[in-house]
């Protein structure tokens, strides 16, 4: 029997689209479970910091054409405590949404969380979105860090993020202001800044320092020419009279080798853990090659 479908709609003739609050109560989505949805007038939320810092006026215009002419899919995350609503998730929406001045949204009203559990509810649906800056998401999981006193291992288990990417996110939050905001402004890859961090203080270092903050390093093959040029070496080491893998293995069997005699070594759970995550990153840097 064949199947029958529902007539395309032209975007001119389609009309807002509202959520049906059951179809949400049988989602998947844990972190909102107990929110209720309503109308909310854009005058009465509080916009306070977001995870997102960096935002690009054109594409906000583009949204706001959007929202306008199809409605608002996707509806904002506010928090109501003590009669006041806060935003927690949506800042891009609600910009877009004021910019063609609509007066009120639909919106998921969450009560009674705590500050944590809002940082993990706002990092998580930030941090599922293409455009949130790795400099953004990583001030996030160190933000959330800092206001839980949560080890890397709990952080992992709250914000579902590999133990390898929050251990970077921290070192790459830890950097500086200057550092950070030449990433955004110069889109310079992930990775110059983490094997930059792990170089010796050197003058040279600060050399390298300012070309990344002009943008004139900005891939992860400049910054490696550069250090080859200069002679520069990590945090703690000497350049090496031997390889550092031994004769005749290669860097993947040299990998393999060492997470196998990591198994047997007697170390407490927080030793193991930081082994296995720099085996883990030195893994991943021989696959970036």
């Amino acid at each position: 029997m064949a199947k029958s479908f529902t007539p395309r709609i032209s975007k001119r003739e389609r009309k807002t689209i509202t959520v049906d609050e059951k179809l949400y109560k049988n989602s998947d989505n844990k972190l909102l479970d107990g929110a209720r949805l309503a109308e909310i007038k854009l005058k009465e939320i509080v916009v306070k910091e977001q995870v997102r810092t960096k935002f690009n006026d054109a594409s906000i215009k583009e949204l706001a054409a959007n929202i306008q002419a199809n409605g608002l899919i996707q509806p904002l995350v506010i928090h109501l405590c003590k009669g006041k609503y806060t935003l927690i998730c949506g800042e891009r929406r609600f910009r877009a949404m004021s910019h063609i001045n609509m007066q009120e949204a639909p919106c998921f009203v969450i009560e009674n969380k705590s500050e944590q559990e809002l940082m993990a509810i706002q990092f998580s649906e930030n941090s599922s979105r293409e455009e949130l800056h790795y400099i953004d998401k990583a001030d996030g999981i160190y933000n959330y860090q800092k206001a839980t006193r949560a080890s890397e291992r709990r952080i992992v288990e709250a914000l579902g993020i590999c133990k390898s990417e929050v251990h970077r996110s921290i070192l790459i939050a830890k950097m500086s202001d200057g550092i950070k905001e030449a990433a955004k402004n110069h889109d310079i890859e992930k990775y110059v800044l983490l094997e930059f961090d792990a170089l010796a203080e050197s003058a040279i270092k600060k050399k390298i320092e300012r070309q990344i903050l002009i943008g004139e390093v900005t891939k992860r093959s400049d910054l490696k020419r550069l250090i080859k040029t200069e002679g520069v070496v990590s945090k703690g080491k000497r350049t090496p009279s031997s390889p550092l893998i031994p004769s005749g293995l290669t860097a993947n069997a040299f990998i393999k080798a060492m997470q196998q005699k990591s198994r047997s070594m007697k170390l407490d759970p927080e030793m193991k853990e930081l082994l296995g995550t720099l085996i883990q990153e030195t893994a991943e840097m021989v696959d970036g090659k």
